[in-house]
Protein backbone atom coordinates (compact mmCIF):
# COMPACT_ATOMS: atom_id res chain seq x y z
CA UNK A 1 0.00 0.00 0.00
CA UNK A 2 1.57 3.18 -0.84
CA UNK A 3 1.39 6.33 1.86
CA UNK A 4 -1.34 7.85 -0.62
CA UNK A 5 -3.40 5.22 -0.12
CA UNK A 6 -2.74 4.58 3.40
CA UNK A 7 -3.71 8.12 4.12
CA UNK A 8 -6.65 8.33 1.59
CA UNK A 9 -7.70 8.20 -1.60
CA UNK A 10 -7.75 12.43 -1.80
CA UNK A 11 -4.55 12.48 -0.04
CA UNK A 12 -1.59 14.53 -2.26
CA UNK A 13 2.58 13.15 -2.76
CA UNK A 14 3.84 16.17 -2.38
CA UNK A 15 7.40 15.90 -3.01
CA UNK A 16 9.79 18.55 -0.83
CA UNK A 17 10.23 19.44 2.69
CA UNK A 18 7.47 18.30 5.18
CA UNK A 19 6.56 20.04 8.33
CA UNK A 20 8.03 17.32 10.37
CA UNK A 21 11.63 17.55 9.01
CA UNK A 22 13.10 19.40 11.64
CA UNK A 23 12.07 16.58 14.37
CA UNK A 24 12.64 13.29 11.87
CA UNK A 25 15.04 11.69 14.66
CA UNK A 26 12.46 12.71 16.95
CA UNK A 27 9.46 11.09 15.49
CA UNK A 28 11.28 8.01 14.29
CA UNK A 29 12.86 7.00 17.92
CA UNK A 30 9.21 7.97 19.52
CA UNK A 31 7.53 5.63 17.14
CA UNK A 32 10.40 2.75 17.50
CA UNK A 33 8.88 3.00 21.16
CA UNK A 34 5.83 2.85 19.85
CA UNK A 35 6.73 -0.02 17.76
CA UNK A 36 8.06 -2.05 21.01
CA UNK A 37 4.91 -1.36 22.81
CA UNK A 38 2.99 -3.18 20.49
CA UNK A 39 5.50 -6.00 20.45
CA UNK A 40 5.06 -6.49 23.80
CA UNK A 41 1.42 -6.68 23.33
CA UNK A 42 2.16 -9.65 21.13
CA UNK A 43 4.52 -10.95 23.80
CA UNK A 44 1.84 -10.62 26.45
CA UNK A 45 -1.18 -12.76 24.61
CA UNK A 46 2.26 -14.98 23.39
CA UNK A 47 2.66 -15.60 27.38
CA UNK A 48 -1.06 -15.74 28.20
CA UNK A 49 -1.06 -12.60 30.34
CA UNK A 50 -4.22 -11.32 32.22
CA UNK A 51 -6.74 -9.56 29.43
CA UNK A 52 -7.04 -6.44 31.64
CA UNK A 53 -3.42 -5.94 31.65
CA UNK A 54 -3.43 -6.23 27.94
CA UNK A 55 -6.19 -3.85 27.26
CA UNK A 56 -3.82 -1.62 29.79
CA UNK A 57 -1.22 -1.88 27.17
CA UNK A 58 -3.56 -1.61 24.60
CA UNK A 59 -4.97 1.64 25.80
CA UNK A 60 -1.16 2.85 26.84
CA UNK A 61 -0.03 2.02 22.68
CA UNK A 62 -3.08 3.71 21.72
CA UNK A 63 -2.60 6.93 23.20
CA UNK A 64 1.32 7.36 22.17
CA UNK A 65 -0.16 7.13 18.81
CA UNK A 66 -2.75 9.55 18.86
CA UNK A 67 0.09 11.78 21.01
CA UNK A 68 1.89 11.51 17.60
CA UNK A 69 -0.54 12.31 15.17
CA UNK A 70 -1.21 15.37 17.24
CA UNK A 71 1.91 16.81 17.22
CA UNK A 72 2.46 15.51 13.62
CA UNK A 73 -0.88 17.67 12.48
CA UNK A 74 0.55 20.38 14.40
CA UNK A 75 3.60 20.57 12.59
CA UNK A 76 1.23 20.00 9.19
CA UNK A 77 -0.22 23.53 10.20
CA UNK A 78 2.47 25.35 11.20
CA UNK A 79 4.71 24.86 8.07
CA UNK A 80 1.98 23.61 5.45
CA UNK A 81 -1.13 25.30 6.23
CA UNK A 82 0.75 28.48 6.97
CA UNK A 83 3.36 28.13 3.95
CA UNK A 84 0.03 27.95 1.55
CA UNK A 85 -1.50 30.92 3.54
CA UNK A 86 1.64 32.91 2.59
CA UNK A 87 1.58 32.20 -0.57
CA UNK A 88 -1.94 32.66 -1.18
CA UNK A 89 -4.62 31.14 -4.10
CA UNK A 90 -6.77 28.50 -3.99
CA UNK A 91 -3.89 26.45 -1.99
CA UNK A 92 -4.79 27.81 1.30
CA UNK A 93 -8.47 26.43 0.84
CA UNK A 94 -6.60 22.65 -0.21
CA UNK A 95 -4.68 22.79 2.71
CA UNK A 96 -7.14 23.20 5.20
CA UNK A 97 -9.25 20.84 3.41
CA UNK A 98 -6.81 18.27 3.69
CA UNK A 99 -5.87 19.42 7.35
CA UNK A 100 -9.56 19.35 8.16
CA UNK A 101 -9.85 15.56 6.58
CA UNK A 102 -7.11 14.34 8.77
CA UNK A 103 -8.27 15.99 11.98
CA UNK A 104 -11.98 13.82 10.92
CA UNK A 105 -10.42 10.41 10.38
CA UNK A 106 -8.56 11.06 13.93
CA UNK A 107 -11.32 11.51 15.35
CA UNK A 108 -12.96 8.25 14.20
CA UNK A 109 -10.71 6.41 15.54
Amino acid sequence: MTTTEAAGADAPSTPGTHGYHKQKDEHLKRLRRIEGQIRGLQRMVDEDVYCIDILTQVSASTKALQSFALQLLEEHLRHCVADAAVRGGDEIDAKVDEATKAIARMLRT
